[in-house]
């Protein structure tokens, strides 16, 4: 089969191209490299399969093109990252919607599947812990941009879900909780690898908050092997999956995980929020996913544990045998 995957430069996009390419199919990716780099697709070129354009999704008769020679897209092209959604707000909001509705309108036209990246943000302030895909969603309010991420995925969503209710295009969309592993950038606020950096040369580790916040960190591979499966069965249509762990742990137990794991001399430091992100950022407590769904479904757990996934992305930032090319060697 033929797939297009928009953004696939990015950290969760090279994976899953390399993957797919693994199992003998074509793969076809577009990103703009805002986010994204070409480094995350070097060891790809040239291979049997695959082919890049550098260039938005915004190009719609470019995309349309893409989408006539495709059987399948994944749609992971998005605005990440706390950085950059506080900093940019409205560069988030117009990606998220914006492209997500061309690729859609697009793909109706050839009624072509399409896999849609939602979020755990999209859960904002719940209480109701686990996580479920039926949940109530509590945003908090509009005057704090730290929600407008929030927001346009769960637009995203809806639009996806009434493509596939009003027009019969098949969709699917999965809620990613927290993915991590080798080639993720650290740039946009992702915790792992900037922890992971600032422990390997010895900087101060910096932990936004109190640290008693916690998450539910999940290897790349695992979450690669969710989003084929999701577009290989029919009954996943028409529907939303959390795809994550729901193995939780501190940001301050994280850090002196990563500090032991790395041999690091690093003095864990404390940002309050408000010098992190400006005055009256909110952030969630708590995210742990309810995978009851995905695993009644699919069959689908996580197989990697934290030390594990912590140990590949140290390897892979030291240079060492955990290479970008191995990084989903073992997946089914």
């Amino acid at each position: 089969m033929r797939f297009l995957i928009t953004g696939g430069a990015g950290f969760i996009g090279s994976h899953l191209a390399e993957e797919l390419l693994r199992k003998g199919n074509e793969v076809a990716i577009i990103d703009d490299l805002s986010t994204g780099s070409i480094a995350n697709i070097q060891h790809l070129k040239g291979k049997r399969g695959f082919s890049y354009t550098i260039d938005s999704c915004a190009n719609v008769p470019l995309v349309a093109e893409l989408i006539d020679q495709c059987d399948v897209i994944y749609h992971l092209a998005a605005a990440v990252g706390v950085k950059l959604i506080v900093q940019s707000p409205v560069r988030t909001i117009e990606t998220n919607i914006k492209l997500t509705e061309i690729v859609l309108e697009l793909a109706n036209r050839k009624k072509r599947p399409t896999f849609i990246a939602s979020t755990s943000e999209v859960y904002g302030k719940s209480l109701q812990l686990p996580f479920s895909e039926d949940g109530d969603l509590v945003i908090g309010a509009t005057t704090q941009g730290r929600w407008s991420y929030a927001c346009s995925k769960a637009i995203d969503e809806f639009l996806a879900l009434a493509y596939w209710k009003e027009k019969r295009l098949p969709t699917v969309v999965a809620r990613l909780f927290n993915t991590v592993g080798p080639r993720q950038t650290g740039h946009y606020g992702m915790v792992v690898p900037s922890f992971v950096r600032q422990a390997l040369s010895n900087r101060p580790i910096t932990v936004y908050g109190d640290g008693e916040q916690s998450r539910c960190f999940t290897h790349v591979s695992d979450v690669v092997r969710a989003l084929i499966a999701l577009m290989q069965d029919e009954q996943c249509i028409g529907h939303v999956f959390n795809v994550g762990n729901n193995v939780e742990i501190s940001i301050s137990n994280l850090a002196k995980t990563i500090r032991q794991l790395t041999g690091s001399k690093s003095e864990i430091t404390f940002t309050p929020y408000d010098k992190a992100y400006g005055a009256g950022f909110e952030d969630m407590r708590r995210r742990i996913p309810d995978l009851s769904k995905i695993r009644n479904t699919l069959g689908w757990e996580p197989s990697i544990d934290l030390m594990r996934t912590l140990r590949d992305v140290i390897g892979h930032e030291r240079g060492d045998a955990v290479s970008a090319g191995d990084a989903c060697s073992d997946i089914a």
